[in-house]
Formats: C-alpha cells, structure tokens, sequence
C-alpha cells in the first residue's frame, strides 16, 4: 500500500512537471553547442523543434523547463551547426561519373587504359564513357592523344572526360561518328566557343615539327557540342541508384543543400519524380541551362517551388576552364602564346539570356574562370544592378580576376560563389598557365570578401570532392589535404573559419534567396541541421570529420550510429 501510495505521488509530480513545461514539442536537442550562425553568432545549448520548424534556441535549462518532448537527443557537448550547402555542385555529373569509366586520379596514361579495359570487361557497354582523367598528374603533363585508343577500340565509340567536363579525348570511331570536324569548321559556335588539339608531327629524336590539321582526339568547350550531341544517358534506374548514394554520402559529410549547377529539363523532372517518391530529401536549388525547352519552362512557371527543389536562376557557360586552356584571359597563356581562351556564350547571348532572367525574377549565375570573362559579366551585371540592386546574380568561380576589376563586384553587387578546394587543386600547374604577374587576381577569397560581404561557397563536385572539411582547410590555411603546399597557397588571401562556414550556412541560404529558410539556427526557420563528431576547427593540419546526425526539417535522414 506505501508502495502504491509512492507510485501515485511520482506519478502525479511527473504529470505536474509536464503541466509546468507547457508547450509540447516533438524534439529536443540539448546537452549540445549549438552555433546558430545568426547575426551575432551566437552559441546555445539546446533547440526545440516542431513540425520541422525551429521553435526555440537557448540555454539547456530554459529549454528543458519550458517544453516537453516526443523525443529528446542529447548531444554530448557537440556541436550542432545549420546543415551545409554546397553552393555550386553537379549531383547529376556526379552519378554519372559514378556509372562511367572512373578515371580520377589516374597517374598516367597506361593507367587510364587499363581502367577502361577493365571496366568494359565487366560492363560490355555498346557506348563507353569515361570521366575525371587530369593530364597535370601525368609524368609529361601534356593532353592526351588517341592512338592507342584507336588499337584498343576500333569499333566502338569512347569519350573519356577531363576532370572539368570542359575537354574529353574521343577515338576516331567517335570522330568519325559524330562528324565533329566538318561540324566544327561550319559553325561558327563551335570554332570561336572552342577548339579541337592537333596532331603535331614529330621531325626525329622527339623533337616536334610543324602542326597538321588533324585532330588528336581531344576537344575542348563548345568544340565537344557535337560529341555531346549522339551522346547517350545510361537507364534511369542506374541513374536514380547513383543520385541516392551521393545523398548518402553528403549526409555522411552535414551536406543537406546543393545548388545544382546546370540542370537540363530530363533532369529536373528526375528530380520531381524522385521527391514525390519521398527519395531524394536534400535541399536543391536548381540553376537551369538556358535551353529552349528550360526557357519555356520558367517562363510558364516563373519562380518554381516543388517541397525541396527551388529554381529561380540559370546558369550560363561565360568560358572554360584553365587546366584546358579554355579559360578566357586578358592576355595570352603564359604555356601558349599564341592562345588568350575564349567565349563560350558570345556577349550578344549573354545580354539576351540577362534581359529574360530580368523579365522573370530569375538569377543569372555565370560560370566565369579567366580575367577577360569576369570583367564581360561584370560589366553586364551592372546593368541588373541599376534596376534592382538586391538582384545576388553570381558569378560562380571568379578564379582570376584582375586586381583593378575588383571592386566592380561591389559596384555591380556581384556575388561571388567560389570553391576553395580548386585553389588547392591548381596549385601544383596555374602559374605556368598564368604567369607571375596575374597570380595576384587569382583565387583571391578574401578580397573578394572583403568587396561584397559574403561569399557563395561550394566545391563544384565532382571536379572536387564532396567533404566540406578539405573545403574548409583550403580556404582557411589554403592547403590541400595532404597539408600542401607546407606555408598554404597565396596565403593572404586566406578566410577565417567563420566565414567559411558562414559561406556554407547563411550566406549559401542568402546567394540562393533561401535565408528566411534555412542557413541559421533561428525561430521560425527550417529545422534543419547536423550533429558532427568532432569539434569543427580549422587545425594546421587536416583532421577529417564526419556527421554524427543529420536531421531535416526535424527528421533525422543519417546517422553514424
């Protein structure tokens, strides 16, 4: 009877206690640092959380004592930040990277060969692609030719991608198949947007002659148009596999948002089908190619939301890249001089593709690597930004820019969206692309920074790779992560931490108009997050680290457990 008596006094404090708590909440994390990434950057211990939208943050007793919860997550003095973004990436290259030849990292060319071999043993694909071969990390550091994929492949057709996209090494039967050269010679998009390597014929003892006009199976930007064309897709199915294992893996990482840049309309609808489905949970923020058919689609729709895909912008091709000397320079290539790069979108394009993203309420966000390339879209933004000075059109990459164009940026309200692990990436070759006297505009985070007030930061995945921690520690001590090289590259133009995770949280949310949304720990927002493992620094050294928990909108989609 005293037993029971007991039983029905704690049972009554319990349901007081719950009385006294007040509100109901479905969960609670608490016992954690919660950095919110607001306005002040304030640090917390707990966050309450109901219908996937944050109802409060603050100390652990406050939380405790004003809510009861479904569940609560303790979460062991870690920290707790808003969930990443990668604010330009390329999910869908990335799964067919995936599914093609893997050929990153190959350290020459025999390698490459053997890669190949192997896969089509085990795949027998009637088409083979490959993707991510880098001639900087071969022995000659020179492009590819194709004959020995000739010997290997007469009879089926093989495209084999650069690191960038922006080149591929293509076998005569492709050649042939594709008519790329007559193509290219009669359309002046492809000549003046691009170009095709030639054979350089050899006069004895290794020593090059003079330059025929045959191709050596290497093509480089708009030039590839034509491959592109009679290029095929492989099954949805494998398609869909590879999409749901890279949301994996960027859950393993906090990543819960990509803005994907480049989307073509098979794609968005891929996307649609796999939401409705209730598979594919991350935040995208689609940037679309402005093809006819993705035109008409923004136009009928405007600014589109469908549950996580938000599009409102277009992504425009302003040049290429420099490992394949597409990029477009004030001056010629220090490695070439005879070759400045080039245009992939003429000017007169660009200016029609801003009138219509101006017409619709749409970003223009352009791709634009050399120096000659920023100050074009430069001088084509300010003209958004006399109409509506809070446009955020982008430029994605700004990898070179001259030091006088710099504050152009502030003028135009550009802002900059950049991928500090390309920095790191490029150390190794730019300066013979470039030459000394431009290193000053190159990679240059903090001065970009310190002109507009924020930067878009990403990874342009799977260029890069997906960890956001090796982004971290390039932007911040500017080294790769293997730590070189030793004393960080270009070091002045270091960030500090903060603001790198402020380039993936907040700024990342503001770059794609989502702040009201996502990118901070604050009421009202999205309650969506990550739980890490270990601290998140920034040590001279790289430390890896990974997400503990992943939650969106209050759901949890990971968990290392």
């Amino acid at each position: 009877m005293k037993h029971l008596f007991t039983l029905i006094l704690f049972t009554s404090f319990l349901g007081l206690t719950a009385c006294m708590k007040g509100e109901h909440v479905d969960l609670i994390i608490h016992n954690a640092n919660v950095h919110t990434m607001n306005d002040q950057n304030s640090v917390e211990d707990a966050i309450a959380i109901r219908d996937g939208k944050i109802v409060e943050v603050g100390p652990e007793r406050q939380i405790l004592n004003k809510y009861s919860a479904d569940e609560y997550v303790d979460a062991q003095k870690k920290d707790v930040f808003p969930g990443f973004t990668d604010a330009h990436a390329h999910i869908l290259s990335y799964a067919r990277q995936q599914i093609s030849v893997d050929l990153v990292g190959c350290k020459s060319y025999d390698e490459m060969l053997v890669r190949i071999e192997k896969y089509q043993s085990k795949h027998d694909r009637a088409f083979i692609i490959g993707r991510g071969w880098d001639q900087s990390l071969w022995k000659s550091g020179e492009m590819p030719t194709n004959e020995r994929l000739n010997e290997l492949f007469p009879d089926i057709p093989v495209c084999l991608f650069r690191i960038d996209g922006h080149a591929c090494l293509a076998n005569d039967y492709l050649i042939k198949k594709s008519n790329v050269i007559e193509k290219y010679h009669s359309d002046p998009e492809l000549h003046n947007g691009g170009h095709y390597e030639k054979i350089v014929l050899e006069i004895g003892g290794g020593i090059a002659g003079w330059m025929t006009d045959e191709p050596s199976g290497v093509f480089v930007d708009n030039a590839m148009n034509p491959i592109l064309d009679i290029l095929p897709d492989f099954p949805e199915s494998e398609l869909v596999e590879a999409i749901l294992s890279i949301q994996d893996e960027l859950y393993s990482y906090g990543i819960t948002g990509v803005h994907e840049a480049g989307m073509k309309q098979f794609e968005v609808q891929l996307f649609k089908k796999l939401i409705d489905q209730d598979q594919l949970k991350l935040n995208i923020y689609g940037m679309l190619l402005p093809t006819e058919d993705n035109i008409a689609f923004a136009e009928k729709n405007g600014i589109y939301e469908h549950e996580n895909l938000y599009i409102r912008s277009f992504k425009v091709y302003g040049d290429g890249a420099l490992g394949s000397r597409g990029a477009f320079l004030k001056q010629t290539y220090s490695d070439r001089h005879i070759h400045s790069g080039y245009l992939c979108t003429s000017v007169e394009r660009m200016n029609e593709i801003a009138d219509m993203c101006t017409r619709l309420g749409y970003q223009m966000n352009t791709h634009a690597i050399g120096d000659s390339t920023n100050r074009v879209m430069l001088d084509i933004y300010r003209d958004i930004h006399e109409v509506d000075p809070d446009h955020r059109w982008r430029i994605e990459h700004a990898q070179i820019v001259d030091p006088k164009d710099f504050d152009l940026f502030t003028e135009a309200g550009v802002f900059p969206s950049v991928q500090p692990t390309h920095a790191v990436s490029d150390q190794r070759w730019v300066e013979s692309r470039i030459g000394e006297h431009r290193m000053e505009g190159a990679y240059a985070y903090k001065s970009l920074l310190e002109r507009f007030g924020m930067l878009a930061i990403g990874t342009d995945f799977p260029v890069e790779r997906t960890d956001p921690f090796l982004t971290i520690h390039a932007a911040v001590n500017r080294k790769n992560g293997e730590d070189i090289p030793g004393n960080g590259f270009l070091s002045s133009e270091r960030i500090s931490l903060e603001e790198c995770l402020r380039g993936m949280t907040i700024w990342a949310a503001t770059a794609s108009f989502q702040e009201k949304q996502l990118g901070s720990l604050e009421e009202g927002k999205d309650a969506t997050l990550v739980i890490f493992e270990q601290p998140v620094k920034a040590n001279a050294k790289f430390s890896p680290n990974f997400a503990f928990s992943t939650y969106i909108k209050g759901k949890k989609v990971y968990s290392v457990e």
